[in-house]
């Protein structure tokens, strides 16, 4: 069986480690490699790691950060120890279906055209289960128009393309969507991806999200948007399109709240 690495950022989730991680264990897909980075926590979360690490013996490394650093640093410190054919993306306040792993590898080894596969996602607030996101099955350059059309935290991809491309880009002007500008790279060189039309990711999306997404990072997605159009050499009709972050992050709170969720539901 192919091996996976699943490699995750871990800061302050003291209070969805043990069930995110058990997602991952189990799995119906079982030859995995948990690769987990503390990126500075305060909280309990390194000695819950420690906990797993003693589970899991070989199937968990773990490391950390004398500080937090960001997801970019975080993930390609996790990349730079993996030695699975496949890199899959978790998020430590989210959980896996059982059968996520088992499902996207089976796609990847009888579909070589594409370097990576992600699934669709729910979304979760202390309400329980309030939407549904599903990516384009098969993303062309012109479904990076709107916005990211791949679920992050859902991706299984193959590593000898995340080691040509060097990895996330750890420059200051892609945090928090660094991400995105990988999918660019990605697509830019020729490569990929696929979505699997379901979903087989949980993600806590509670209604305070918006207001952790500070304009900063608005401003980043707009920079990476711009330089991505170009890269795929997009129509330049839909430059415009670059700049909706921009305009989305003025609107009032409870607006774009009210919208995003009729948008998911």
């Amino acid at each position: 069986m192919t091996l996976i690495s699943i490699i995750c950022g871990a800061y302050n989730v003291e209070k969805t480690l043990e069930k995110s991680i058990e997602s991952i264990i189990n799995q119906s897909y079982q030859n995995w490699e948990l690769i987990i980075c503390d990126d500075g926590s305060t909280d309990s979360t390194w000695i819950i790691l420690e906990k797993y690490k003693s589970l899991l013996g070989k199937k968990c490394k773990i490391i950390k950060n004398d500080i937090n650093k960001g997801l970019n640093i975080t993930l390609n410190r996790c990349l730079k120890i993996s030695t699975g054919e496949y890199i899959a993306r978790h998020d430590l306040d989210d959980y896996s279906h059982p059968t996520r792993l088992e499902e996207q590898i089976n796609f990847l080894e009888v579909n070589a055209e594409f370097c990576m596969v992600g699934t669709g996602m729910q979304r979760e607030d202390e309400t329980g289960i309030w939407g549904h996101s599903i990516p384009p099955q098969n993303p062309d350059k012109n479904s990076f128009i709107k916005g990211s059309p791949f679920c992050h935290a859902t991706m299984l991809i193959n590593r000898s393309v995340m080691i040509e491309l060097g990895g996330y880009s750890e420059s200051l002007n892609t945090l928090r969507v660094e991400d995105y500008d990988l999918w660019f790279r990605i697509y830019e060189v020729g490569f990929k991806g696929h979505n699997l039309q379901k979903s087989l990711y949980t993600m806590l999306d509670d209604r305070n999200a918006y207001n952790r997404r500070k304009y900063k990072y608005r401003v980043n997605e707009f920079k990476v948007k711009l330089k991505g159009f170009y890269k795929l050499k997009i129509n330049l009709i839909y430059t415009p399109w670059a700049f909706k972050p921009l305009i989305v992050g003025l609107i009032p709170f409870k607006v774009y709240n009210a919208i995003r969720r009729k948008y998911i539901k």
